[in-house]
């Protein structure tokens, strides 16, 4: 059934207006018609069925049918943090990524980043890839749509470290200590903190994020270097910052697939695939 993400505003107390891209798609590509029906979701906490009641090239008028369970969403919160590749990798990232199950993307900008960083297209970027996760989260039937934050300098990467309860920056010349390891090693940690408690309900640790409850959600960041990877430098600041250096095997992996292969690791080792 097809899927749709609506803004708030567009919520009513039993009805939902489609408008935009999104109602021209209704109405020309899928031709619907009075009595059809397909989901609305705002994104972040309501998720409904919905029929049909009124079809124009502007806009669709719909009822509610019934109101949804949000189950589609991995239990765990992983950031994807990707310093900007070359060409349209970044796209493919968050396309893919959000196939997956990432709930965020941070681009940054690191000592071996190819790519000019210029603020005046930041916006119109920015605005492309928040298009391209909306429409891979419709397609993966995802509850929500992944936040695409601004590109950050590799300071502001790292701080933003201390609001996660786990972080791994993939390193090709580490040896020995694999990300599925050091994934697994967090969380029968998490899990023997929690006295069997869920994954999802992992216990922090004392000094971790003020912002951060004692049973907070477990918010996970994943983090990926340009095509050149990283200096040595740069991976000595990340675990200064609490960060844990992983291999992610002994093959050289694009920048682009690094990432996949992380998110995949992480939601397999947190049970999200059967792990």
């Amino acid at each position: 059934m097809q899927r749709y993400f609506v803004p708030a505003q567009n919520f009513g107390e039993d009805t939902v207006q489609i408008t935009g891209d999104d109602a021209h798609h209704l109405a020309r590509v899928m031709r619907a018609e009075e009595g059809d029906r397909c989901i609305c979701s705002d994104g972040v906490s309501r998720e409904v069925l919905v029929e049909v009641t009124a079809v124009d090239k502007n806009k669709v008028e719909a009822k509610i049918v019934e109101i949804l369970a949000m189950t589609a969403e991995p239990a765990v919160e992983v950031w994807i943090a990707q310093s900007l590749p070359k060409g349209d990798k970044m796209e493919t990232v968050i396309q893919k990524g959000t196939e997956i199950g990432a709930a965020r993307f941070l681009p940054f900008v690191s000592e071996r980043t190819v790519v000019q960083y210029d603020a005046k297209k930041e916006a119109k970027r920015t605005e492309r890839w928040s298009k391209i996760a909306k429409e891979a989260a419709e397609q993966a039937h995802r509850n929500r749509v992944p936040v695409i934050e601004p590109v950050l300098s590799w300071k502001n990467l790292l701080q933003r470290a201390s609001e996660t309860s786990g972080a791994w920056i993939c390193y090709e010349k580490e040896d020995g200590f694999g990300i599925g390891t050091a994934i697994r090693r967090y969380f029968d940690d998490a899990r023997a903190e929690g006295s069997g408690e869920a994954v999802h309900s992992v216990r922090l640790s004392e000094g971790q994020q003020a912002g951060l409850s004692a049973q907070a959600p477990a918010r996970l960041l994943l983090i990926i270097g340009p095509e050149g990877g990283f200096s040595e430098q740069e991976i000595q600041e990340a675990e200064a910052a609490g960060c844990v250096s992983v291999s992610l095997g002994r093959r050289i992996l694009r920048t682009e697939t690094a990432a996949m292969v992380g998110l995949t690791c992480i939601l397999y080792e947190s049970g999200e695939m059967g792990g």
